[in-house]
């Protein structure tokens, strides 16, 4: 069953829910901050790695964020900061991991996006295209053998990954055992640098739900209200009982696939159609449309979201990194290093 969904069914009419509206934004908003600083500290040589934004994709990952409660898990991917921070992630723990600090959830391990605090619901990430749905399976799966009921788990993915096995295996696995997953595919049009022209034939992602036997629905990537409503519903059957829902977003990315890469291959043309809106832009006309912020407020809300992200890399840059004579190297699981230990402590 293929559905574009206009109007909501179960999550009220966005125009009535403006603090929720304003929570998603505000985390897209914090999320497109901390992904230029990112960009600048990278560009500067302060960070070692790749650096991947969600430039583009906030408006989707942070409808995610917010839509999730706790008990919940979530599969962010590299264009996922604003879903993380929407689901209550620190931003210290992104500008620790990025900066190496040894006090950040890798402790200075790794470089870029693996993060995560699987104890709460924030799976670490693994950089294998569709590798995280099966793990998400497997977290629904332990819950449901501890007759823990009332949860959904959300993995996302690009265009890409939905070409390889493991997002078919997962996937169909999710569907044959009814588990509440709702999987977010981002179709920003380009698997790094592969068109979806080459990539599929059929008219759109979401004719594929047909294939599992669950519902699909679309929506425009760009819209934070659409993505709203859209993926709200999805979760709220899920975590109702209603097996695997599949969301298939359409929307560009407006970046290289990271800040090593030019983008010199995407289509001009879609920069410039209705897939190359960008959702931040988007979202702050239909705040000032529904008298829900004037240009003051959103002055404001960027001034304290800077404010954030400059505290937060002042902090961390006068963090200690790893030290290779004094580390053990020890596996992350162990009782010193272990999640919720005090030396992970939030500041």
């Amino acid at each position: 069953m293929v559905q574009s969904l206009v109007e909501p069914q179960s999550v009220a009419d966005i125009s009535s829910a403006p603090a929720l509206y304003v929570k998603a934004y505000r985390a897209m908003l914090l999320a497109r901050v901390l992904d230029d600083k990112f960009a600048s500290l990278w560009r500067a040589g302060k960070i070692h790695g790749g650096v991947f934004l969600g430039r583009g994709q906030e408006a989707l990952s942070a409808a995610i964020g917010v839509a999730l409660r706790e008990g919940d898990v979530f599969a962010p991917l590299i264009r996922d900061l604003a879903g993380r921070l929407a689901f209550n992630e620190p931003i210290l723990d992104g500008v620790r991991t990025y900066l190496g600090s040894t006090l950040g959830p890798m402790r200075g391990r790794d470089g870029n996006v693996h993060r995560g605090r699987p104890g709460e619901g924030q799976l670490a990430m693994i950089s294998h295209l569709g590798a995280m749905i099966s793990v998400v399976n497997g977290v629904l799966f332990a819950r449901r053998m501890k007759h823990i009921t009332g949860m959904v788990g959300v993995a996302t993915c690009g265009d890409g990954a939905t070409s390889t096995g493991s997002f078919h295996e997962a996937l169909n696995q999710a569907a044959v055992e009814k588990l509440p997953l709702v999987m977010v595919v981002a179709d920003n049009q380009y698997a790094y640098s592969t068109p979806t022209a080459q990539q599929f034939a059929c008219r759109s992602l979401v004719d594929r739900a047909v294939g599992y036997g669950i519902p699909g629905y679309e929506v425009d990537g760009t819209d934070l209200a659409a993505c709203l409503r859209v993926v709200g519903d999805a979760i709220v059957r899920a975590r109702a009982g209603q097996g695997p829902q599949l969301v298939v977003a359409h929307l560009l990315r407006l970046c290289g696939h990271g800040e090593h890469d030019d983008a010199y291959y995407i289509d001009p043309q879609l920069k410039s159609s209705a897939l190359g809106v960008d959702c931040l832009k988007r979202a702050e006309d239909f705040l000032r449309q529904q008298s829900w912020a004037d240009a003051g407020t959103l002055a404001q809300w960027r001034s304290e979201a800077v404010h954030q992200v400059e505290d937060a890399v002042a902090t961390v840059q006068r963090e200690p990194p790893p030290d290779p004579f004094t580390e053990t190297w020890s596996v992350l699981a162990t009782a010193r290093l272990a999640e919720g230990n005090e030396v992970n402590a939030r500041s």
